[in-house]
């Protein structure tokens, strides 16, 4: 069985998240912007071997923690981008499936709110970084990669079946069938480019 766990970095307000194969007894990480007590006691208590960190996009609050975690473990890292390459590093390019702590782990390259962002799909779950939060668009830098952004979330996020539950970079969760309803950005027009963040501080652990 596997279990995803939900763990706020405070620095950042951004989402972290410890999915555990409770067969197994291994996990991997996503998004370590910090590495609190409450993270270590959550894969030392389920007697968990770290086996991975999976990495959604190269913004600090993200992956601040990870450097803490290879002091303490032995994860590999999963990541697009270079600049984050370290030992027992795997360099992600266009899409594919990982097979991780007993599972398949799907990865979507989905450029446009970085150029290195993945997206990584466990189960029933899409784990989106900050390409897309709940009824919001991903913060872009220029109306081009805006487009990029919508035209990857379109074809490779929203696409898939409704009932996918989206778990983001910052803020509450989601599902496929509500973006597509209630989030008008990705299918407006007009352009935002901005550094949009939700307001939202708090999460239900899973």
């Amino acid at each position: 069985m596997i279990k995803v766990y939900f763990h706020l970095c405070l620095e950042g307000f951004s989402n972290c998240y410890v999915v555990g194969n409770e067969k197994t007894k291994q996990a991997l990480i996503i998004d370590p912007g910090t590495v609190t007590k409450e993270m270590i006691m959550q894969i030392e208590q389920n007697h968990f071997s770290l086996e991975a960190v999976l990495i959604t996009h190269n913004h600090l609050s993200h992956h601040k923690g990870f450097k803490t975690l290879r002091k303490i473990y032995q994860p590999k890292v999963y990541t697009a981008d270079y600049e984050l390459a370290a030992d027992n590093t795997k360099i992600l390019k266009g899409d594919g499936i990982l097979k991780i702590i007993g599972t398949n782990v799907g990865y979507l390259s989905v450029p446009g709110h970085t150029a290195d962002s993945m997206v990584y799909k466990i189960g029933q779950i899409l784990f989106t970084g900050d390409a897309l939060t709940a009824g919001l668009l991903g913060s872009t830098n220029n109306s081009y990669a805006e487009r990029i952004l919508k035209t990857n979330i379109k074809t490779k996020i929203l696409s898939q079946n409704d009932e996918l539950i989206i778990m983001p970079g910052h803020g509450p969760p989601s599902t496929i069938k509500s973006e597509k309803q209630f989030n008008t950005q990705v299918y407006s027009n007009k352009s935002t480019c901005t550094n949009v963040r939700s307001s939202y501080r708090e999460f239900i652990t899973a």
